[in-house]
């Protein structure tokens, strides 16, 4: 009798052990990547100061928070850049460049590298803007506001927007 209870504590402990194990054959999935979307509309009116450019042009971000990378894709008509940018700074206010663009061939792609917290903050508050230059109008000529299309997030898709 006693060797079959210590049976049954042993394969009962044997069995709790089993259970609380760490391996897991069903694995919890990788989280989907919360993608926020920012769209801007370029022109000569949202430069500081405003000019009378008749160029345009329109870009789409999408910013991947999970792996703190962005992807934009820009195209414009109207001018031949010399440079062209990604500068931080609020809708009126002339900023520093953060993130230069090696390609000015329109349609163009620019992926970031991963960005700092801080750079992620001024991100998700509206405040970078796309500049592209020209030699007539050094300052830049057309500029365009990154507003945010989807504040939340989501799992990939996109959206209407604003523009400055």
């Amino acid at each position: 009798m006693k060797s079959a209870l210590n049976f049954s504590v042993i394969l009962l402990l044997l069995f709790i052990g089993v259970s609380c194990s760490n391996s897991d054959d069903n694995p919890t999935p990788a989280p989907t990547p919360v993608i926020v979307t920012f769209n801007a509309t370029l022109d000569g009116a949202s430069e500081v100061p405003a000019n009378a450019s008749t160029a345009t042009g329109s870009a789409t971000l999408s910013y991947n928070k999970t792996t703190k990378i962005f992807t934009l894709n820009l195209t414009y008509s109207g001018i031949t850049p010399t440079m062209g940018h990604i500068h931080v700074g609020a809708v009126g206010v002339s900023g520093p460049v953060v993130f230069p663009f090696s390609s000015l061939t329109s349609p163009f792609s620019y992926t970031s590298v991963a960005l700092t917290a801080a750079q992620e903050a001024d991100l998700l508050a509206n405040n970078y803007y796309v500049n592209l230059h020209t030699d007539a109008f050094p300052g830049g000529e057309i500029r365009g506001q990154l507003v945010t299309a989807n504040p939340a997030g989501s799992g990939g898709g996109g959206g209407g927007g604003g523009a400055y």
